[in-house]
């Protein structure tokens, strides 16, 4: 048979392009989602290390606070999905190498069978691996790391023996904070510790750091922040995790320090960021034209700083995969760049930021400042559902341009973020913000709302 055709359903159609899909959770599921639904002429394969794709990572906490009844409700695809589309799906499959010369890709399956599967394009999302220290005891049962399926399903399990009552948590940023919530509801004693002196601080200014702090401590946890874990120790199984200044009894230990881009079987045939990810273009392009990176594993533009960057969250996969896939399958596209918007929620408390901190902004040598103002959502006459929210815009003062915009609230504030979002990508001036045309209702905010105010408090 020909090889411009491949075989799918008991037919042969015609193919101009063959693309193969390294990689398919969020990113690599998004590429090939768009090029299935969009490009019936191309020969598409994905290949996976995992028995499972798409999993809402996210979601884990919630599944192990039980907030959720189970994990089925974490997955939006499939292989039988990918596959019914027109594309060959292999799941528990590594990949050995790749031949960028002979545009080759070795794997082998489970089973131990070697494939070879030719590309025209190569869309590399191979995400990233959980960053694990050097420190004594790592070996021990039930240290736990926390990424895939397996992971969380591995900490469910073994929650449901009693004697597991004490567990500490290493990394006190989203992730960190959000397993602190889920430990805690699960009934455990529960201790975040952080060699930072606060939480969520990639984030936040440290005001509002502390406003989650005191939320931890007031929910049960255990707050170690300005330690650095020194070893973990214990008779085959984790009895304590010790630190420069304190020793902690636990019977699980748990890791979330962290993610470093997984690029490290590509031996030196792609160019690298300085911390190990695929450096690509505004079209995910790699610095081999043929070879697009997406998600965890590549860079991003960021808008706030107006550089190249590393951002790994699912949302900026998505679009990474979506805008790769176009590309590849010869329809141009270039990313907006990205401004590393992100919320949490923990015990109703609402956090939500996007662009750079102060502190971030003054590290980068920005002549920046902060416009601040705390005061009621709602009209002051609202008798109930009315709560604090706290803003804090934060701007370049020779430009006037926004850098950033960080918010907190037992209220849903969490939309309020977007404007802030598009306010950095398009690189508006605070002083645009003033005299903003923001509606009023009392149902919803006030005549003089936060937005407005903070804007008007710039110097």
């Amino acid at each position: 048979m020909d090889a411009a055709y491949c075989a799918h359903g008991g037919r042969y159609r015609k193919v101009s392009d063959r693309i193969i899909v390294i990689g398919a959770n969020h990113a690599g599921t998004a590429a090939l989602n768009t090029i299935l639904d969009n490009y019936t002429d191309k020969d598409v394969t994905a290949f996976d290390a995992n028995s499972n794709i798409s999993f809402l990572g996210c979601g884990m906490a919630l599944w192990i606070g039980r907030q959720i009844s189970g994990p089925e409700g974490l997955f939006y695809s499939d292989k039988e999905t990918l596959e019914e589309k027109g594309a060959n799906v292999y799941l528990e499959t590594k990949v050995s190498r790749i031949d960028f010369e002979k545009k080759t890709v070795y794997a082998m399956d489970k089973e131990g069978k070697e494939i070879e599967a030719n590309y025209d394009k190569l869309i590399l999302a191979t995400g990233s691996l959980p960053i694990q220290p050097k420190v004594k005891g790592m070996e021990l049962k039930n240290v736990q790391f926390v990424k895939l399926y397996q992971n969380a399903a591995d900490v469910i399990e073994k929650l449901e023996d009693p004697s597991i009552q004490r567990v500490t948590i290493i990394g006190a940023g989203y992730i960190g904070v959000e397993l602190a919530e889920a430990f805690a509801r699960n009934g455990r004693k529960t201790t975040l510790v952080d060699c930072a002196d606060t939480c969520l601080s990639a984030y936040y200014d440290p005001q509002f750091c502390e406003i989650m702090e005191e939320n931890l401590r007031e929910n049960g946890v255990t707050t170690a922040f300005g330690e650095m874990v020194q070893e973990i120790q214990g008779q085959g199984r984790v009895e304590r995790v010790v630190t420069d200044k304190n020793s902690y009894d636990t019977d699980m230990a748990v890791f979330c320090i962290g993610f470093r881009p997984n690029t490290q079987y590509v031996d030196g045939s792609l160019e690298l960021f300085r911390n190990g990810a695929f450096l690509v273009d505004l079209h995910q392009q790699t610095s081999r034209p043929e070879v697009y990176a997406i998600g965890d594993c590549a860079t991003v533009f960021n808008n706030a700083t107006q550089r190249t960057d590393y951002i790994a969250l699912a949302t900026n996969a998505v679009r990474s995969g979506i805008i790769a896939a176009h590309n590849a399958c010869g329809t141009p596209l270039a990313s907006a760049g990205v401004q590393g918007s992100n919320a949490i929620c923990i015990w109703g408390l609402n956090m939500v930021s996007t662009g750079i901190s102060l502190k971030r902004a003054l590290e980068l040598g920005y002549e920046a400042a902060a416009a601040d103002y705390e005061d009621w959502q709602k009209a002051g006459f609202i008798e109930s559902g009315n709560e604090k929210v706290r803003i804090r815009i934060v701007y370049d003062k020779k430009t006037r341009i926004i850098l950033g915009a960080q918010m907190c609230s037992k209220y849903d504030i969490s939309m309020g973020i977007h404007m802030f979002s598009l306010a950095i990508q398009e690189q508006v001036t605070i002083d645009k913000l003033k005299l903003l045309d923001l509606f009023f209702l009392p149902h919803f905010n006030q005549p003089y709302n936060y937005i407005t105010m903070a804007a008007l408090k710039a110097e």
